[in-house]
Order: structure tokens, then sequence, then C-alpha cells
């Protein structure tokens, strides 16, 4: 990774916290791409992201094909035939022809059949009537039908030379079939990134283990690894960290020096057993820290050598909100995906905030649903504590309130950021 130089005086005890903005476009500008391209098959090419363009070699379709199952025929041939076709061949899928169809005759085809040439209109089976007259087939065609009916023409999905897909998407099911169509059968994407993922706090337990009072279990290790499992990584769980200076440090270390990005929750504050920014600042460097928003004031971003490092706060609900707007977007560059924005959806508030504190983003837990006139609305989930993982369990997503706006009444527009945009099914 290339250095940049740390902002001046943002992380002073005595200045302002940094803005929401002012920390995303710190992201912006000095996360780089770092995961290589690679070539995988294309069955194993899913959620992973484009290393270069993707390119149509020829037309898709190949060739005129029916879309249905029916009879094909000239346009131009229905006035001199009365619509009285006489059956001239028989086109299955996968079996083209390369007979000319004879002038006031149909052929017999099937759907994804090439067409026969000179034929340039379909006739649904079900709307023609077979006919046999002195031992020749022929089929009565209905009139109305306009030229082109039911005939799919070549190059009508993705013309040859057309991009069909971009360097920087990640793949989609629908994505792989686009890219299977064009005969392509393997695709260059992004290697995956590995992620160091580290809690930390002589509090924490793992779930299994016994507990005793003052203990908690290590929820964000779980909702992390869940959270991660939607980005082109791959986590690797490097334990629980005691609040311990030295130790601290040397854990970070030791994962800086072999992974593409640390990942930590907890001890993110200025608290006498807060150690992460200390020892981020004797590793390496910090670009950011301290942001005016709730939850997740703590948040943190630097670099340590070639890694990127980023602290999340140890409370799940501030853990999540900061990794949604900050650690994703932040690996989603890294891995090539480039910095992904949120989806943002503007709702009428159903409920109401009489004193917010200027000066500071906020972003509530938010689930939609119907008002008594059967309108959508955004509803808050009540306790607005960032401990409170029931919260997160029950919206559907975040309500973001700017900085500048004191108090929300009801019906006021606010903006939704939902689960689901975020790639939370």
């Amino acid at each position: 990774m290339t250095g940049n130089p740390v902002l001046d005086d943002c992380f002073a005890h005595d200045r302002k916290t940094l803005t929401h903005h002012e920390a995303l476009t710190i992201l912006k500008e000095r996360v780089p791409v770092v995961a290589a391209p690679e070539t995988v098959p294309l069955e194993k090419g899913l959620e992973r992201i484009l290393a270069q363009d993707i390119t149509a070699p020829r037309d898709v379709p190949l060739a005129d094909n029916s879309a249905v199952d029916g009879y094909a025929f000239r346009h131009s041939d229905f006035d001199q035939a009365g619509g009285f076709f006489r059956l001239h061949q028989r086109i299955a899928a996968g079996h083209a022809s390369n007979a000319r169809l004879a002038p006031a005759s149909a052929a017999r085809i099937f759907t994804g059949a090439v067409m026969p040439q000179g034929a340039d209109t379909v006739a649904m089976q079900e709307d023609c009537e077979p006919h046999r007259q002195d031992g020749q087939d022929f089929v009565i065609v209905p009139q109305g039908l306009h030229k082109g009916a039911n005939c799919r023409k070549a190059g009508e999905d993705v013309a040859a030379g057309t991009t069909i897909l971009d360097s920087g998407h990640r793949l989609r099911p629908q994505d792989l079939a686009a890219i299977a169509s064009t005969g392509q059968p393997d695709v260059s994407v992004f290697g995956k990134l590995k992620v160091a993922l580290l809690s930390t706090g002589d509090e924490l337990r793992r779930p299994g283990d016994p507990i005793a009072l003052g203990d908690v279990y290590d929820a964000n290790h779980f909702l992390l690894r869940g959270l991660c499992a939607g980005l082109p990584v791959e986590a690797v769980d490097l334990g629980i960290i005691r609040d311990d200076a030295a130790q601290v440090e040397a854990a970070i270390g030791d994962a800086a020096s072999r992974f593409d990005v640390v990942l930590t929750t907890g001890g993110a504050s200025r608290g006498e057993e807060d150690h992460i920014h200390k020892a981020l600042d004797r590793l390496g460097q910090r670009d950011m820290w301290q942001l005016a928003i709730k939850p997740g004031r703590p948040m943190m971003f630097g670099r340590i050598g070639e890694c990127t490092f980023l602290g999340l706060p140890g409370n799940p609900v501030a853990a999540m909100v900061s990794f949604l707007l900050y650690a994703r977007p932040a690996i989603s560059a890294m891995a090539g995906g480039g910095f992904p924005e949120p989806q943002r959806l503007q709702m009428p508030a159903a409920f109401e905030v009489a004193n917010k504190k200027p000066g500071r983003r906020e972003f509530y837990r938010g689930f939609l649903e119907k008002d008594a006139n059967g309108r959508t609305v955004v509803s808050k989930f009540g306790p607005d504590g960032s401990g409170l993982i029931t919260g997160l369990r029950k919206a559907d997503g975040l309500v973001e309130i700017p900085e500048d706006i004191t108090s929300i009444g009801k019906g006021d527009p606010v903006t939704f950021l939902p689960f689901n945009g975020f790639g939370i099914r």
C-alpha cells in the first residue's frame, strides 16, 4: 500500500470529530485495490468480482430462431398462399436446416430451432390447423400475424462486440448465465482478500465456555464473520486478545504481517484499557478515528505496512453500523469492487424525535410497516442502546438522520437504508 500523510489534528481531543462525509472521503482516497487477478472456472465465479470486462465474442442468439413450437413461413407469402401453406420441412432445436424455404410453404419448427432460410415469421401451433390433401401435408395459418412474430433475431439478446459486464462487477447467478451464453468457460476475477478477525477484552468468552459474573459472550465475532461472508474474502478467526498493551500490539503486528486486512472489535475508545489505537500508532499509522456519528464514534482506520487496519467499537450495534458504513465499502474497494454506496429510500417516519444533538449523524435501527391508511412507513426500534442485539435482529435497516436535523415529527420524510442493500437478507 502506498503511504499517505495522516490528517493534521483530526485526532486531537480538543478538536471536532470527523463527520460521516469526511470519514468516507478519507476511505475513498486512501483505500487502494490490493487483490490480484486470477482466472477461475465459470462455475466458481459466483459472488466474485470481475477483474476485466466481459465482451460478447459472437451474437446471442447466434442465429434467428423460433420462440415457440409452431410453423415458420415467409410473411410476404401469406396473401399468395391464402394462409394455406404446404409443409416443406421439419426443424427441431439443435438440427439446423440448410434448405431454403420453398415459396408458399411452411416448416414445422420447435422452440429454439434455427429459422429456415427465407422464413421470417412463426405461427403458434395451437393457432394453426394441420391438413392433409392429395398425399401432401399442409397447415392453415390464421390471419393477423405481424411480420417477425414469435421469431427471435440473431443478436437480439447481445450483439457481438457488446460489453455485457464491467470490471469491478460482483457476479450474480444471472451474470454467470450471461457469460455462459457467450461460450466463455472461465472468467478473470480478483483474488479473495485475507481478513483477520480479532476480538479484544478481558470479559469476553466464546459460546460453550463457562461464564462468570462480569463476563459476556463474544457475539461480535459471529456478527462480523457473517457480514464478511457476503464479501469476496477469506475471514480467519484469530481469537480473543486480553486487555494487555503488549499482547494487543503483538497480536495486531503478527496479523498485519500475514493478512490483507485486520478487523478488530473493542478497545477502540480512549479508556485506560483501550489499547488498540496506541498499538496502531506504534506499528503503523492511524488515518481516521473518532467520528461524529451515533453509534460508532470510535471507528478507526489505518495501515500497518501493506495491511489495512479497521478497528470497530465493541458494542454490537455500533460494530455492525460501523462495518456496514465504513468497513464493508473499504474491503469491497480493496477487493476490486469499487466503493459501493448504500441503497437509500425516502420514507415517512412513524416516530418522533424531540431533541437530536446537532452536528452528529445518527443511525437508528428501523423497520418498515403499514400505517392505518395502508401506507408504508418506517418505525424506530425503541431503546437506542448500542449493546442491544435485539434491535439489530428486529430491524429491516437503518434510519439515517443528518447532522443538521434536530427533531423529527411523524410523517416527516427520513432516509432509510435497507439491510438488503448491504447484502443482508
